[in-house]
């Protein structure tokens, strides 16, 4: 696998988790690299074990110049819609971070609007170092609270899918209709509501 990039400057990578799923919030992370301290096996985090995501979301926290995660909640992508949710996590999490970045690059086709140049980059985070440390991070952070929203809600099975749409989570919904956390904007959810 070729080396991922960490271009000049004080760039931020950002990357989301959780366009997809039927419930909880959608979370995003901003990351600044520091290229003095480089991070072995930076890659896409859903090319990497769980077991490999979580020791590398430690070292990011201790080596990165800046980061910051932030959400979206539920309630906003029912209010917003996801894009605008995701955009809005993203703008959370760029405002977050402890040093300003001169310029972003964001995984996929769009960006968020920030008061800095963005440059959005397909499938970046299997490209771009700090992008792939802002999945990481991204990711991490929000399977940790589904985690926790499964203690609350074990009917769902949150902690196998993470609220993703399986069959098990749609055989959930069937059984025990939508939970405060489901997205209802979402098709199946929706449709679920409309079932009660």
């Amino acid at each position: 696998m070729p080396a991922l990039i960490i271009p000049e400057g004080l760039v931020c990578g950002i990357d989301e988790a959780g366009r997809g799923p039927l419930a909880g919030p959608v979370v995003a992370a901003a990351v600044i690299l520091d290229p003095s301290r480089p991070i072995d096996g930076l890659n896409d985090s859903k090319k990497l074990s769980e077991k490999k995501r979580a020791a590398l979301a430690v070292e990011i926290r201790e080596k990165a110049l800046a980061w910051c995660v932030a959400e979206a909640s539920v309630e906003e992508i029912d209010t917003l819609n996801i894009l605008h949710a995701t955009m809005l996590a993203m703008t959370r999490a760029v405002a977050g971070l402890q040093v300003s970045p001169e310029r972003a690059m964001v995984d996929g086709n769009r960006c968020p609007k920030l008061a800095i140049p963005a440059e959005a980059v397909v499938q970046g985070d299997g490209k771009i170092a700090s992008i792939a440390a802002a999945s990481i991070l991204a990711k991490t952070v929000r399977d940790t609270g589904m985690l926790e929203l499964h203690r609350t809600y074990p009917q769902y099975g949150f902690d196998r899918h993470m609220g993703y749409p399986t069959a098990a989570h749609f055989a959930a919904l069937e059984a025990h209709g939508a939970s405060p956390v489901h997205r209802k904007s979402f098709g199946p959810v929706a449709r679920q509501l409309s079932l009660l």
